[in-house]
């Protein structure tokens, strides 16, 4: 309770120091304007939902940046669309955010390669494959 106090406190002071140096259109502007982003990517979230499912099928997304990408992506549009600078600057923080992660999973490796520093190895295994016409080992 006392969170929502401090948000609500604080989103009114700043809507209130903004409004009072843009102006009353301009912020009517900014709101709008805002609101109408936050539709688009609500609007766009069935596409992208898709999008992440087939990756995620893929395997070229894992669980984590899946829940990121779509949850946090449906909070940033939510915050779009309420009215106030501080939800509106957090939705925006929000998207820049997904959309660094985005860019840096699209230049980072899609499988990684085998590292044998990640194994310890062991000198005691040997590997091989044992090939027999036998039909008591099919």
């Amino acid at each position: 309770m006392i969170y929502f106090l401090l948000y609500f406190v604080s989103e009114v002071f700043i809507t209130t120091e903004v409004a009072s140096r843009l102006g009353g259109l301009m912020m009517l502007a900014e709101i709008v304007f805002s609101a109408f982003i936050g539709m688009v990517i609500l609007f766009n979230f069935r596409t992208t939902l898709i999008v992440n499912i087939m990756e995620l099928r893929e395997r070229r997304l894992d669980a984590n940046s899946f829940y990121q990408r779509n949850l946090l992506g449906l909070l940033s549009a939510i915050l779009l669309i309420l009215p106030g600078i501080l939800t509106d600057f957090m939705g925006v923080l929000i998207q820049f955010s997904l959309l660094s992660t985005l860019i840096v999973n699209r230049f980072k490796p899609k499988y990684p390669e085998y590292n044998s520093q990640t194994q310890p190895k062991d000198d005691n295994v040997i590997d091989a494959e044992i090939i027999s016409d036998s039909p008591a080992l099919r």
